[in-house]
């Protein structure tokens, strides 16, 4: 962490969009730590990804109808990513990359498409120590972030004393509900089951829905298992995809050119 005559500063991003609620809970529950700077799309970016926008130019505006109070807020027509990209790149390098509350959980293959990972994505690929916060809704759909950016709060300031090893990044999912805790995890299968809907335009055309019910193997020691019990999963990822221990296959077997 940084000094006390230096107090670290910390860049704030989500994938739902600069007036979520999640984001708010966050970056005010961050505040006490140090200098917070939101940047977050300008509307909902969910399932994007780790996309970056190259093919046009990007809008980086102050944002004061957003909320924050004192903490400067920014918003960006772009991806989560490009967040990080803008807001490193205009605001200065910041000690901590911190993204979300998402609304909703981010579990075991969700990582691959979610928005609110690849912020975090981003900032460690910058070799910024960065941390994803999801949570679970209850079942009518509310969210009360109370619990979890308390945690947040706490495990961002170790972050920030200890730092991350390099290329690695934190997933947190929050239960709905009562919190029973906090679990280190692995990643679980969960995924979904994607269907195709078929429906019709008013003038008979084809358009398509992409949905899915989400389903996982039940683990103790995974994220899924955690949140189902009542638990803050925090899961290590690193990104590193190569398959080493197939590497001396591959090469018994592979062509030559």
């Amino acid at each position: 962490m940084s000094s006390d005559t230096h107090k670290p500063t910390i860049l704030v991003a989500n994938d739902d969009g600069i007036f979520s609620p999640g984001i708010k809970a966050l970056a005010q529950a961050l505040a006490p730590l140090g200098k917070v700077m939101v940047v977050a799309p300008d509307v909902e970016q969910s399932a994007v990804g780790h996309g970056i926008t190259i093919r046009r130019p990007l809008r980086f505006k102050h944002t004061a109808a957003a909320g924050f109070g004192e903490i400067p807020a920014y918003r960006v027509d772009g991806t989560p990513a490009d967040c990080v990209v803008l807001g490193t790149r205009l605001l200065g390098r910041p000690d901590l990359v911190v993204s979300g509350i998402n609304l909703g959980p981010n579990l075991g293959n969700d990582l691959t498409h979610s928005g609110t990972v690849a912020a975090t994505i981003e900032g460690t690929h910058l070799g910024i120590p960065s941390i994803a916060f999801s949570q679970a809704s209850v079942p009518s759909g509310e969210f009360d972030f109370t619990a979890g950016a308390a945690y947040a709060a706490k495990l961002a300031l170790e972050v920030l004393r200890r730092g991350l090893p390099p290329r690695t990044f934190l997933n947190v999912n929050i239960p709905a509900g009562e919190v029973r805790g906090v679990r280190v995890t692995e990643l679980s299968d969960h995924h979904y089951e994607d269907e195709l809907v078929e429906r019709h335009d008013p003038d008979g055309r084809e358009y398509y829905w992409v949905a899915g019910k989400p389903t996982a193997e039940y683990g103790e020691n995974t994220d899924y298992g955690a949140v189902s019990d009542g638990f803050i999963s925090v899961t290590p990822i690193r990104l590193d995809l190569t398959y080493r221990d197939y590497i001396q296959d591959l090469e018994r077997y592979l062509p030559e050119v």
